[in-house]
């Protein structure tokens, strides 16, 4: 091997390692609809440590969001909240339901018929509980939302039952 050919060889490397470098430095888009766009955006995803999230939302909100957890039905912000506007992640912002999609469920949660786009929630399998269930999270920062079951109206049949304490209105001007 002559020394060009070794000289070439490290050049390579060099480019390889410097691109492996970059590419975990940039972090990760999504797409997701947004309201105020009226229109599909290509957005950051929001990666935070748990102490991060902790100093950033109150201990209610980092529950819900961050731990799963579920706020008590009837004594909360946005189950009986009938504003024209847009409900947003808490946590990052991200556009998740309109208002003309709520509807009043009973059930003592905000409830809703479909996400704002289905780009900007994403859903798993929540096995907790002893039941199973279909958990939605928002597509931006992986918040906890709350669970969609399938006893919702027409047209969609779908009930997206969440928590206000991971919601932020915004009225329509």
């Amino acid at each position: 091997m002559t020394s060009h050919s070794r000289g070439f060889q490290g050049f390579v490397l060099a480019g390889l390692v410097l691109a492996v470098v970059a590419a975990a430095t940039v972090p990760p888009t999504v797409r997701v609809y947004s309201a105020e766009r009226k229109g599909y955006v290509m957005v950051e995803k929001v990666v935070k440590t748990d102490e991060q999230w902790k100093r950033e939302l109150t201990p209610e909100q980092y529950q819900v969001a961050r731990k799963r957890g579920t706020e008590a039905a009837f004594a909360n912000r946005y189950w009986d909240h009938h504003e024209k506007g847009v409900y947003k992640c808490v946590a990052c912002g991200n556009d998740l339901f309109d208002s003309t999609a709520k509807f009043d469920s009973g059930t003592g949660w905000p409830s809703f018929t479909r996400p704002i786009a289905k780009e900007n929630v994403g859903l798993e399998v929540d096995w907790s509980l002893g039941s199973v269930r279909d958990e939605v999270h928002c597509s931006r920062c992986g918040s906890h939302l709350g669970h969609v079951f399938d006893d919702g109206p027409k047209p969609t049949g779908l009930r997206y039952c969440m928590n206000s304490a991971v919601l932020r209105f915004e009225k329509k001007s």
